[in-house]
């Protein structure tokens, strides 16, 4: 029989639906019965592709056994963190504490007004990996909640205190100059991998963010060994050649969990791959890597193959898991490269990936990393280059072929206002520097349905799934997707886009601004919470803070409007005191900084969009110079000179096209030719 989830849209509480725990989705609901019934809560968080949140479901979840204890004891919640980051942002902090770590699933007992008091992450059912058993657990959890009361509700009012504080942060109100960049750079320096790319040891996430920080710094000729393009090329090579990489149908896996990116923890997350996606093509851009654009392209691939649906947007997640077991969708062995690809190309696709018969994963399986250079094959096998290419190239598409007759991963089919925004990003950006007008594409059919199914009445919504979109918005919401829309607007010059995006930032002041100049998570729609959480880090995703600082130079560029740098200025001082301490922990703010400290160029182009004299000079904008550029068109049918008066003067009267590059509001002479354009913003 089902529990309350059945009635739930989050496909990983609806895995919890034929559970024997009588779960309660997060909700005033299942507090007040814990007041009325004097019971404990124990609240479990994670989300639908996450592989310890699998095995402790199946161990103790479906446990008949603890499920009775549960039900007896407590009163269950279950709750979705990609659906409810402002409660994972809570209890994380508080697991955190607890316990001196992190991660998911989260197991929390609490008070019930919600207070925590015990907990961690993932119990085994009985002892066992130097843990505690979950019945184990709950009987001592149940026993001190009936003999030790005062002492449990003193711990946690002690630990409630605590999370007060840390919820403050550290104090800001500083003006950051840009000598915050060269620390930043130092500090990467000191934690680059010279050997494998990335920073620090194992385990190793793809660090996006830090990435971007450094392609802004290496314009600078900030002094650094190695340099900032060092550390980001090497990154991005390693990464691209690494296990992390899926090498058969693109796309990037959650993190490595050695050092030298080889195996990976396998799901597949679509924030992870918008934001490599679009730093591979800032890379490429920056480097001029060929290999650069097509890891991007790969990965901007996938995620229209096998995350989009129809009618636009994007799925959350892919599973790490796969028929019970992690990863066995993606490894290989000697005899499956050969049943896929031939025994001809057997050989070299095995060099190719390193795939042999002792293996690099369980069972004697192969993870995919690119083992030897096509030149090194070529050598060796006694063939062309261009033959070892093309042998390559074919046995990518017949692995596909193979591999799709494998179990697949689940796929969490709901999708993320936030998530989806960053997408939108990474494809407005491709369309211009791949001149792909199916990325173009893709990116208006998600923004559209974004604006179509969860934008109500001035709010924002989070989540849609099944055709039904609700959760209140929260400040990622809005700050994403405004910036998404400024990246769309400046790739189409659709003028909707702007002013949708400039209402975006309005909604989010009005509901999010902290008094101290950052912004809350939460707004006072999402209700329950014992306490406001504030993104304090730039974590998986960027914190709220640090794109809206970003959004707010921007628009400052383009407005010519002297309160949107103020705010800026503002919200990044409100950052101070942790960057002052500890400034990688918000790398994207950092690009705030940079971007700040640079002062921009505004550029505007007149013209007719189609003809080539535009598109050239629309091409060298995206190609060229600073990234700290905002790009506006003169001749929209829609004029946006009430909100970018530089538009205003500047109409083409013959139809030809001229660029203006401006800085401060003051403009140069018109530009025709693009090398010149090019030359004017590196300047």
């Amino acid at each position: 029989m089902s529990n309350r989830l059945a009635a739930e849209q989050s496909p990983y509480l609806l895995q919890h639906r034929d559970n024997p725990v009588d779960w309660y989705p997060w909700g005033p609901e299942a507090f007040a019965r814990a007041r009325a019934e004097k019971k404990p809560v124990f609240l479990s968080i994670g989300y639908s592709t996450c592989h310890w949140c699998h095995v402790m479901a199946h161990e103790s979840f479906e446990n008949e056994r603890l499920a009775e204890m549960l039900n007896r004891g407590f009163v269950s919640i279950k709750v979705d963190r990609e659906e409810r980051p402002d409660v994972d942002d809570i209890y994380m902090a508080a697991v955190q504490t607890l316990t001196g770590t992190g991660g998911w699933p989260i197991s929390l007992f609490l008070t019930p007004e919600g207070k925590p008091f015990y907990g961690g992450t993932y119990f085994p059912p009985d002892d066992r990996y130097g843990r505690p058993g979950f019945g184990a657990v709950l009987s001592a959890v149940e026993q001190s909640w009936r003999s030790r009361p005062e002492e449990i509700e003193r711990s946690a009012g002690e630990l409630f205190a605590h999370l007060q504080r840390n919820a403050e942060g550290f104090p800001g109100g500083q003006s950051v100059g840009p000598s915050v960049l060269e620390r930043a750079l130092r500090e990467l320096a000191r934690d680059f991998d010279s050997a494998h790319g990335g920073f620090g040891g194992a385990p190793k996430f793809p660090p996006a963010m830090k990435i971007e920080l450094l392609i802004r710094l290496d314009r600078h000729g900030l002094d650094g060994e190695p340099s900032a393009r060092t550390m980001a090329e090497a990154t991005l090579a390693s990464m691209a050649a690494g296990g992390i990489y899926d090498h058969v149908g693109g796309g990037f896996h959650r993190y490595s969990v050695d050092a030298e990116w080889r195996v990976p923890h396998f799901e597949k997350m679509l924030y992870d791959n918008a934001m490599l996606a679009r730093t591979y093509l800032l890379g490429a851009r920056a480097y001029g890597r060929a290999d650069f654009r097509r890891i991007a392209r790969e990965t901007l691939d996938y995620l229209l193959r096998e995350m989009a649906p129809a009618g636009g947007g994007f799925f959350a997640a892919q599973d790490a898991d796969s028929g019970g077991r992690e990863g066995t969708f993606y490894v290989w062995n000697p005899g499956s490269v050969r049943e896929a690809v031939g025994e001809d190309a057997a050989p070299i696709v095995c060099a190719r990936f390193g795939v042999t018969a002792a293996g690099n994963f369980e069972g004697g399986e192969t993870v995919l990393a690119i083992a030897a250079g096509v030149p090194e094959l070529a050598a060796q096998f006694g063939r062309s280059e261009a033959e070892v290419e093309s042998i390559l190239e074919g046995a990518r598409a017949a692995m596909s072929l193979h591999r799709s007759r494998r179990v697949p991963p689940g796929t969490d089919d709901k999708l993320l206002t936030d998530w989806t925004a960053l997408a939108i990003s990474a494809l407005a950006l491709a369309a211009r520097l791949c001149r792909e007008p199916r990325y173009e594409e893709a990116a208006r059919n998600a923004a559209e349905r974004i604006l179509r199914n969860c934008r109500r009445r001035g709010e924002l919504l989070h989540r849609e799934r099944n055709g039904r979109a609700d959760i209140a918005g929260f400040s990622s919401d809005y700050a994403l997707l405004a910036e998404a829309l400024l990246d769309l607007y400046e790739a189409t010059f659709e003028p909707r886009y702007f002013r949708e995006a400039v209402a975006l930032q309005e909604e989010l002041e009005r509901r999010f601004a902290d008094t101290r100049g950052g912004y809350f998570l939460s707004s006072e729609a999402h209700d329950g919470l014992i306490l406001r959480p504030r993104e304090q880090y730039d974590g998986a995703t960027p914190a709220t803070a640090s794109v809206a600082a970003s959004n707010l130079l921007r628009l400052a560029a383009f407005t010519g409007k002297r309160p949107y740098r103020e705010r800026a200025d503002e919200v990044i001082a409100a950052s101070s005191g942790l960057l002052a301490r500890a400034p990688l922990a918000l790398a994207r703010m950092l690009c705030a900084v940079e971007a700040a400290a640079d002062g921009g160029r505004e550029v505007v182009i007149a013209g007719s969009p189609g003809r080539p004299d535009f598109e050239e000079l629309r091409d060298a904008a995206f190609e060229g110079g600073t990234l700290n550029r905002v790009l506006a068109h003169a001749d929209a049918a829609e004029s946006l000179a009430d909100l970018v008066p530089l538009t205003s003067s500047r109409r083409s009267e013959d139809g030809r096209a001229r660029a203006f590059v401006c800085r401060d509001s003051t403009c140069g002479l018109p530009l025709t030719d693009p090398q010149t354009l090019r030359a004017a913003l590196d300047a």
